[in-house]
């Protein structure tokens, strides 16, 4: 099953969304910011990708810019804050299986479909 976590108000997550509904695939949709993410979930989704934590981070978010940026940060502690403010998670995030990738730009989305 392919899933996408999605902010609709995203003008790439929107585009995401929409590239999967064209391919006429099933897929799940998880508003992450109405439906927070585990921290066991975001490590997966962070191996799945096979980056550092740090590279799912939206660094010109307000949040990020005001209590974490300039910091010494460990992965944990980064996980953490994206746990504690979502807003800080990169998006779209799309899953099928055992591959993920961060559809920006959106068309990324194609290589896992």
């Amino acid at each position: 099953m392919i899933t996408i976590y999605h902010n609709p108000r995203c003008s790439k997550s929107r585009e995401g969304f929409q590239i999967l509904e064209d391919s006429g695939k099933d897929f799940e949709v998880i508003k992450y910011l109405d439906e927070p993410i585990s921290e066991t979930k975001l490590k997966e989704i962070i191996s799945l990708l096979g980056i550092k934590p740090i590279e799912l981070v939206r660094k010109n978010e307000a949040i990020w810019k005001s209590d974490y940026k300039g910091k010494k940060l460990t992965d944990d502690n980064i996980i953490s804050a994206m746990i504690k403010n979502p807003k800080l998670i990169e998006r779209p995030i799309i899953v099928n299986g055992k591959e993920a990738v961060i559809g920006r730009p959106p068309i990324k989305v194609l290589n896992i479909i």
